[in-house]
């Protein structure tokens, strides 16, 4: 199907999808984006967020909390460091989340007393995950 490009998604424990895609958005680290059938070369790390695949089945979410991504005209391939379909998140799992970040974030404080870089990234981590839960109706707190 020339409207169509194929679409994996992986963890480090699976691979979570595989199919016959017409759009599949990402969060990227730059920025979203909606990658299609045809779309340019590119690779792109991504943020914590929503992974939303457009197929033939219908629409799919998944929570992924980092990773990267190769997209070309042919295929779209996610590597996510994390990733958990957006039904089997529970209030519980994305408190874990939330608990890993704050714990990256108060590490980042503590080894970069001066350094603001690695602060800020810590913090734009959380920043994603609260914003992902959000999205999803999951209380951080």
């Amino acid at each position: 199907m020339a409207d169509t490009v194929q679409f994996d998604l992986v963890s480090p424990e699976r691979l979570l999808t595989s199919v016959q895609a017409r759009e599949v958005q990402i969060p990227g680290a730059e920025g979203d984006l909606t990658a299609m059938a045809n779309h340019s070369p590119l690779i792109t790390t991504l943020r914590p967020g929503i992974v939303r695949v457009v197929s033939d089945k219908g629409e799919e979410e998944y929570a992924v909390t980092g990773g990267f991504a190769e997209i070309n005209g042919d295929s779209i391939s996610v590597l996510a460091e994390q990733a958990i379909h957006r039904t089997d998140m529970t209030q519980e799992h994305f408190k874990t989340l939330i608990a890993d970040a704050n714990e990256r974030l108060e590490k980042a404080r503590e080894t970069f007393k001066n350094e603001p870089g690695p602060v800020d990234d810590a913090a734009k981590l959380l920043a994603d995950m609260v914003a992902m839960g959000d999205h999803m109706g999951l209380s951080a707190y």
